[in-house]
């Protein structure tokens, strides 16, 4: 099993609730294929770099799981087909990125926070 992240951009024009039964169909989707959720974070609404299909805004959602990699591709059919989807992107995590998270998650210093002086 190995640690991938997947950053996913919903169109802005969902409900929460949309929002929120999409992130629960992806991840029921990881676990039915024998994945296992490591942590999801919503980001929410945020601005585009450029546009995409013509909208300036998007729902970003990430999530760290472990699966076998023969399961990327299955996801994959089924986020081009999901019309919600403006953009993914699968990161393969390395050991260093995982202990990165680890530590973020859990508050513990990583060394990369800004000192304000």
């Amino acid at each position: 099993m190995n640690n991938y992240e997947l950053m996913v951009i919903f169109t802005p024009v969902l409900s929460d609730d949309d929002f929120k039964a999409s992130q629960k169909k992806y991840t029921d989707f990881i676990k039915s294929i024998g994945g296992e959720i490591v942590h999801e974070n919503p980001w929410g609404l945020k601005s585009l770099a450029y546009p995409i299909q013509k909208k300036t805004t998007g729902l970003y959602w990430v999530m760290e799981y472990k699966a076998p990699s023969s399961l990327n591709e299955q996801l994959k059919i089924q986020l081009l087909r999901d019309d919600n989807v403006l953009r993914h992107m699968f990161t393969v995590l390395d050991k260093y990125a995982v202990e990165y998270n680890g530590k973020k998650r859990s508050g513990v210093p990583t060394g990369t926070e800004k000192v304000e002086g």
